[in-house]
Formats: structure tokens, C-alpha cells, sequence
């Protein structure tokens, strides 16, 4: 039986985290500019918020086709996942701003996005930065039995459609945060004791979570069957198709940092240590991909960036594109890997055939 606690080792003779934390503080004082969002990233912030946004108020306020108003709520998809991967998530790792106060409002944001604060920082930037790709550990490997992204996930017949269905499913992770995810995450982490810095009142974070979402539901679903001469199933497919469009960006830029073949999935000794420390374990469990592409630099906020994001989490993703040449040349130099996709397809490919290859019964696997 595994230790349920992780730890990671701490022999790196070659200093890789230090020879690289060095260049990289360099590199900032060297240019005098702060490792935090500049003004680049609040005209990204306003683009996505419109994005976002505007599509809705047009609906509310203007008569327009059906066909028209079902463009708009792909429109607001595509923005609400702009908006998280650009603005929710910088502010929630506090790299958005130097000042914490602009970090929590831009964080928040992810309430209008139908998630939880508290939620998303334990899974995110506890569980899932923390033990990367490690099974039973890592939030974002566990799909249930719907979907087998590890080895030693247990395999199941239906498993070997995976690579077919699974892009079906990937569109319902945001729906799912504003029905279910959120209760079931809080009620887990409340009881596990798990937090990212103080722990809250659970009183005060239970009521925090129930009154935004009561808010969240009368913005999105009880406002417009009030302004709107539409049926309410109409209103209901268009709040679902918008979270079906966000859903399916944010599932498939998560799924190809790490639910990859290239990104290994180590388990640690039964006494919970991992094999290397964690910088070079970052290096070896997350993938980048398409790093020349400006249109996905920008949009996705640098998330295509994953190796430097998880090393430097604490550094805005505006950064992201200057910082990977550092690390790619100094993963280099200590004969470390650095996996990266030289195009969004190329990414996307080899995800759906590693999905194949996990559907495969494992007894057929090792034959």
C-alpha cells in the first residue's frame, strides 16, 4: 500500500531549478520589468470580457433571429473560455497583478465562469501543480470510469471507444462545475481538510458557494426568461451550448499538457517519494504545444506554455514566450526533456491516439 503523503526528492546534483530560477530572475532585472501582467494583458482582459460579454447584453436588448442569438452563445463560449484561461486563472495564481486586491478581483472572475474560488485553487493550484500526472493524487487525471487517461487507471470495456466519445464529453466540463462539481469538490476538500493558504470558515465558504451560485443561474438562466418572448427550453439550450463551446476549449488545451504519451505519469515508492525533484518531475509530466503560433499564444493565455507555467506558475503567462527559450536551452544543457508540439494538430492527434492506446485492454497491451 502507498503512502497517501507525496514527497519529492531533493538530490539534483546538477542544480538544475537553481542554474534555471537564476537566468530566469536575470532575465527580469536585466529588462526591469515585473514578473506580473503589464498593460498587454488589460487590453486582453477588456477584449475578453467583450468577448464574452457583449454577445449577451445584444441578446437581452435587441430583437433578433433565433439562428443569430444561437451564434452569440458560441460567441460568449468562446469569450467565458478567454476569460478563464487569460484572466480567471493569472489572477488565481496571483501573476495577474502585483497587487493582491487585483489578483482576487480578476481571480473572482471564475464566478461568472460558474466555478469557485476556493474550489479551483486546491485542485488547481495544490492537487494538480503539485503532483503532476501523479495517479491518485492529480484531480485532472480522475475522469471516473467514463474516461481511462492513466495506465493505472482501471480499465473498463468501453474504455476502447474512448478516443471517440471522449470529445463529446470534454464539452461538459464547465456545465458540470455550475450543477454538480463544485458541491462534490468542496464537501471532499472541506473534509480533507485541504486549503491554499488559510483554511477557510467552512460556515462563510459553504454560503459563499451556494449564494454565487443562486446569482450565477438568475444572470444566465432566470434574467433572460424575464426579458426575453422565448421559450424557456430555448433559453436552456442556448445556456448549454455556451457552456458546451467554453467546455470544449478548456478541456482540449487542458488535455494536451498532460494527457499525452510524451508526458510520463510516474507513481511514487511506497514510502511516497517520487524519483526526481519536482522541477525536473514538471519537466517530464507536461507538454507544450504550437509556441510559434501567435493567435494560440494569445488566446489561450499562454496555457500552451505548460512547462514554463509549471515551473513558474507565479509568473503571468504574458511572459511565458521569452521565459521558454530559457528553459528550453537549460533543459538542454542538464540532458533533461522538453516535450513540445510544433503545431495544434499535431497535439491534438497524438492525444486522441494516446486515448486509443489507453481504451486497449491491458493484457493486450503487454503481448
Amino acid at each position: 500500500m502507498t503512502k497517501s503523503t507525496i514527497t519529492f526528492s531533493r538530490k539534483d546534483s546538477a542544480k538544475f531549478f537553481k542554474t534555471l530560477n537564476s537566468r530566469v530572475n536575470n532575465y527580469f532585472k536585466e529588462n526591469k520589468i515585473k514578473r506580473s501582467g503589464n498593460w498587454k494583458l488589460w487590453m486582453k482582459t477588456i477584449v475578453m470580457f467583450s468577448i464574452f460579454l457583449v454577445p449577451y447584453f445584444l441578446i437581452l436588448t435587441i430583437d433578433m433571429p433565433g439562428w443569430l442569438q444561437i451564434l452569440f452563445t458560441v460567441v460568449m463560449g468562446i469569450g467565458m473560455a478567454g476569460v478563464g484561461m487569460n484572466v480567471m486563472h493569472d489572477g488565481n495564481h496571483g501573476s495577474f497583478s502585483n497587487k493582491s486586491w487585483v489578483n482576487n478581483i480578476m481571480g473572482g472572475s471564475i464566478y461568472i465562469l460558474a466555478g469557485n474560488v476556493y474550489n479551483w485553487k486546491v485542485q488547481h493550484n495544490v492537487l494538480h501543480h503539485t503532483y503532476t500526472n501523479i495517479h491518485g493524487h492529480d484531480e485532472d487525471l480522475d475522469a471516473g470510469r467514463v474516461l481511462r487517461f492513466s495506465k493505472h487507471t482501471e480499465w473498463k470495456r468501453h474504455h476502447k471507444f474512448q478516443h471517440i466519445y471522449s470529445v463529446l464529453l470534454y464539452g461538459l466540463l464547465t456545465i458540470n462545475w455550475a450543477i454538480t462539481t463544485d458541491f462534490l469538490q468542496m464537501k471532499r476538500y472541506m473534509k480533507r481538510k485541504l486549503s491554499y493558504g488559510k483554511f477557510p470558515n467552512p460556515f462563510l465558504n459553504w454560503s459563499t458557494l451556494v449564494i454565487s451560485k443562486v446569482i450565477y443561474l438568475s444572470l444566465w438562466i432566470v434574467l433572460p426568461m424575464l426579458i426575453l418572448d422565448v421559450a424557456w427550453y430555448k433559453i436552456l439550450f442556448g445556456f448549454f451550448i455556451m457552456h458546451y463551446t467554453a467546455g470544449l476549449i478548456l478541456s482540449i488545451v487542458f488535455q494536451l499538457a498532460h494527457v499525452m504519451d510524451e508526458a510520463e505519469m510516474p507513481m511514487p515508492e511506497t514510502d511516497g517519494t517520487m524519483k526526481n525533484t519536482w522541477a525536473i518531475h514538471q519537466l517530464k509530466t507536461t507538454v507544450n504545444f504550437s509556441p510559434k503560433n501567435r493567435l494560440i499564444n494569445w488566446f489561450t493565455g499562454g496555457l500552451n506554455h505548460q512547462v514554463e507555467h509549471h515551473i513558474f506558475p507565479n509568473i503571468s503567462h504574458i511572459h511565458y514566450g521569452k521565459i521558454a527559450e530559457i528553459v528550453k536551452k537549460t533543459a538542454k544543457e542538464f540532458n533533461l526533456p522538453y516535450n513540445e508540439f510544433e503545431t495544434t494538430r499535431k497535439a491534438i492527434i497524438a492525444h486522441f491516439k494516446y486515448l486509443k492506446e489507453m481504451g486497449v485492454k491491458p493484457v493486450l497491451q503487454a503481448q
